[in-house]
């Protein structure tokens, strides 16, 4: 029985991989195919398109007239006004990009972020030790149905950007250029600052340091050059935004406890034991992360340190959690990948991924500000928190479990293709993503 059971399992291998080379073979037109189905779908949206490029835009052509830029709100198709509240080194890099035609700008922005998703592919495939371009176009592919890319697309955020920086700052040796892109990276969006408790565990003191002074030197510029907006932003006004926590969109720690008690939650001491919990944990795993045979596992101790900033920040919109996309290539391409479990989860990531709950739940809620809600529509819109836990949970106990099959460090940890469910599907049209300015 015994015996039978290998063959039919050596069998079964043989015809996945037959079915992944042949899927690495048409990459570049199942890429192609992505793309199309995803501009195409767009179309009867494109009076919600672009929202926040808007926004960005607007923020840059504000300094020149001063003491307007945290004035502006763009009026949205929904009505929602969508204020400028972003440091005002943003708009010292948008500013040059006011004296385009909109239209050109938001095409090409549109490209720069399918460019900047496989960018992100790649980087991940070389912190795992290998992969091919045709396996990284298989992810892009993939990729671009994910709830956060595909948000990130509808509004043309920064997410992808900010992402692709940080992540190639955790993979260079230059502690210079990590640190410059940390730096920078907090200075366009305050929230790539956690990426120096990386730095901090990783004991890349270089690093620490060249991130503080490039980002002191955003401040610097932006004092220059516009010392009213950046006293108004540093002196108090990112704390007092008022920011619709409520929204299921928000897929934080504030957010879903908000939700579900029906008010917001602020620091109440039910968010600070969650948040408090959600740190042991991911302090737990980084432990485990750093016990293999090969050293810190990098890109997982990353994800961690992430994934715990997604969760204790006051907003976390659905498109911040574009490190979904290294995190499942990890599950499945990783060290770990041979860990019980490791296929299901990466499965279920992908699965919420392409689902997009938070994004289809939108359209239930009463408005952005109204935390009050039945009680099934707040739990189903815990989403991504609980997954985050269980990701955690997972890295604990899998690390005391051993593996089913072994994963040498020199065997190529990315060259077979995604799982056919991460890559065999195309929705018949991207779901309406509701706007989101941040």
């Amino acid at each position: 029985m015994a015996s039978i059971s290998m063959e039919r399992s050596t069998v079964a291998r043989g015809v996945m991989t037959r079915r992944c080379r042949h899927l690495t073979r048409v990459a570049p037109w199942l890429l192609a195919v992505s793309l199309a189905l995803r501009f195409v779908g767009s179309i009867p949206f494109l009076d919600m398109l672009f929202v926040d490029l808007r926004v960005y835009i607007l923020g840059g052509e504000a300094l020149t007239q001063p003491g307007t830029l945290y004035g502006l709100t763009y009026i949205d198709s929904y009505g929602d006004h969508l204020p400028f509240i972003y440091p005002p080194f943003a708009a010292l890099l948008f500013y040059p990009l006011h004296f385009l035609p909109f239209p050109v700008v938001a095409w090409i922005w549109q490209l720069a972020v399918v460019a900047g998703l496989y960018g992100l592919v790649r980087i991940s495939q070389r912190m795992l030790g290998g992969g091919s371009h045709r396996v990284a176009m298989l992810w892009t592919a993939a990729g671009i149905w994910f709830e956060p890319i595909r948000t990130i697309l509808t509004c043309s955020q920064v997410g992808v950007f900010l992402t692709l920086a940080v992540l190639y700052a955790a993979y260079t040796s230059r502690s210079w250029l990590s640190g410059l892109l940390v730096g920078l990276s907090a200075g366009v969006k305050v929230t790539p600052a956690i990426t120096g408790l990386y730095f901090v565990g990783m004991r890349r003191w270089a690093a620490v340091c060249f991130s503080l002074a490039a980002f002191l030197a955003t401040v610097l510029v932006s004092a220059v050059i516009a010392p009213q907006e950046t006293r108004q932003f540093f002196g108090g006004l990112f704390s007092r935004v008022p920011m619709p926590t409520a929204t299921c969109l928000n897929q934080s720690w504030r957010g879903t406890v908000s939700r579900i008690v029906g008010y917001d939650a602020g620091r109440s001491l039910v968010l600070l034991v969650a948040i408090g919990v959600t740190a042991v944990l991911a302090l737990l795993a980084w432990r485990e992360l750093g016990r293999g045979p090969g050293g810190r596992d990098a890109l997982a101790s990353l994800l961690v340190v992430q994934l715990f900033g997604l969760t204790a920040s006051p907003i976390s919109w659905a498109h911040h959690w574009v490190w979904v996309v290294p995190l499942t290539i990890w599950l499945l391409h990783g060290p770990w990948r041979g860990r019980a479990g490791a296929r299901v989860l990466g499965s279920g990531w992908i699965a919420l991924m392409v689902i997009g709950v938070p994004t289809l739940l939108s359209g239930q809620q009463a408005d952005l500000s109204t935390f009050s809600r039945p009680w099934y529509l707040a739990v189903a819109a815990a989403v991504y928190v609980p997954m985050t836990l269980v990701t955690f949970a997972w890295i604990i106990v899998a690390s005391r479990t051993g593996t089913r099959r072994t994963c040498p460090p020199s065997e190529p940890k990315a060259e077979s293709a995604p799982s056919t469910s991460a890559v065999v599907f195309t929705p018949a049209a991207s779901h309406a993503e509701r706007p989101t300015n941040r």
